[in-house]
């Protein structure tokens, strides 16, 4: 390895090539750092390129203390991060590397390009016009003597370093590099690592209910998740989807994250027709009834719900699909008002870490300085986005910690030098 470059002063090494370390390690290397990033993947902000359903949702149009009301996880920590680099701050950086955006529902922010790969290029841009040098080696142990920082072994020998940036991400979707590498090397330090689990996952059933609806998407429904006490946890209107194992789909996502470790006995509760209230509503089905008077009970309902959510609502609502409309008494009609405005489906669990959009857990805040993302543990190492035990919901909250955790991290390891 050609470590010439490495031997002058102010050397920042930065673990991970995705979000958070490419804007770290070029934010350094633009404040006169000599940076070196690792990336073992052969291939920068792989994540990158599956978030937003490959679309990439870049930030939130927002301030930053609405970014912070959408942070379950030790929002206060990220206080001085988001100050000094605002959703609006990262849409100029962006929009200054090349990169359009615009604006859609919930404030969400996308490439003009509708492709992941825009924002990409544009990360790309700001590492070479910064003059970071890019390694395609994986970070085995950090090196430290005298509780300070000194070097960075990989698989070809050790990098000299002032500083270390670890952006490692968390250990969600390991396929694109986020296999919990940088817990480990955090912990070699004496970091605290809060267990990772999943969060923004989707949710799986008890039952079979979800599966007979299986790829059926509900754009304007309103979602409460009750816990075992009913106690409603979370509510919020938007889109989710049927799977073969449960749900998933954005308010369901973000559900997830009101899902307590170690807790059972959750519930989704959904109002399917959540424009009509209780007394519209029957009369909509007194409509229906009287037209269809004559008709099977499933055949009722065409017009009303979804072709396959027809069948489950009147299973929910204690009711045959066979039944005569003719039949019906108020009290049946009323079960069935009741399982389209309370449709519930009974939760057994998240779905694996794995299948995580995003990692609640990691390195423990107390550890790091929210003014400089720097250790308190180890002089010169310095942590940056999903790696840390923040997370927050959907909607490009999560990207902009990336990039306000990275952008500090990054300006903090370079005016050490």
């Amino acid at each position: 390895m050609n470590t010439t470059s490495m031997n002058e002063s102010n050397n920042v090494v930065v673990i991970g090539g995705g979000a958070a370390g490419m804007m770290a390690a070029g934010t350094a290397a633009s404040l006169g750092a000599h940076v070196t990033l690792l990336e073992p993947n052969g291939k920068l902000g792989k994540k990158l390129f599956i978030t937003g359903k490959g679309r990439c949702n870049v930030t939130n149009n927002c301030a930053g203390d609405e970014v912070l009301k959408n942070v379950p996880t030790n929002p206060r920590f990220l206080y001085g991060a988001l100050a000094g680099f605002s959703p609006a701050d990262a849409m100029a950086f962006f929009e200054e590397h090349g990169c359009r955006l615009k604006t859609e529902r919930g404030n969400r922010v996308f490439p003009e390009s509708d492709q992941a790969g825009s924002v990409i290029d544009a990360l790309r841009r700001f590492l070479k016009e910064t003059g970071v040098r890019i390694l395609w080696e994986r970070a085995l142990e950090i090196k430290a003597a005298d509780g300070a920082v000194t070097g960075v072994r990989t698989q070809t020998g050790v990098l000299p370093a002032d500083r270390v940036i670890l952006a490692t991400g968390g250990c969600s979707y390991p396929a694109t590099g986020s296999t919990g590498d940088g817990y480990r090397l955090a912990g070699s330090l004496g970091h605290t690592i809060i267990e990772p689990r999943g969060v923004l996952v989707p949710l799986v059933e008890k039952g079979h209910t979800c599966a007979a609806m299986q790829g059926l998407a509900l754009k304007n429904v309103d979602v409460k998740l009750l816990d075992a006490k009913g106690k409603c946890v979370f509510s919020e209107f938007g889109e989710l989807l049927f799977t073969h194992f449960g749900l998933s789909g954005p308010v369901i996502l973000s559900a997830s994250c009101h899902m307590q470790r170690g807790k059972d006995g959750y519930r989704i509760v959904m109002d399917l027709k959540p424009a009509l209230d209780e007394k519209t509503l029957d009369a909509r089905l007194l409509r229906d009834f009287a037209e269809f008077q004559n008709k099977d009970l499933a055949n009722a309902l065409v017009r009303l719900l979804p072709h396959s959510m027809i069948v489950p609502v009147i299973s929910q609502a204690g009711l045959q699909p066979q039944q005569k409309v003719n039949e019906l008494k108020k009290p049946e009609r009323r079960a069935l008002l009741e399982a389209v405005k309370r449709f519930s489906i009974d939760i057994a669990s998240c779905a694996p870490v794995e299948q995580a959009i995003v990692t609640s857990g990691g390195v423990k805040v107390s550890e790091v300085s929210p003014k400089t993302m720097e250790s308190k543990l180890v002089r010169g190492v310095y942590f940056a986005g999903e790696l840390l035990d923040v997370d927050a919901y959907t909607g490009g909250f999560n990207l902009q910690i990336a990039w306000a955790t990275g952008r500090l991290a990054g300006a903090s390891a370079a005016q050490e030098g």
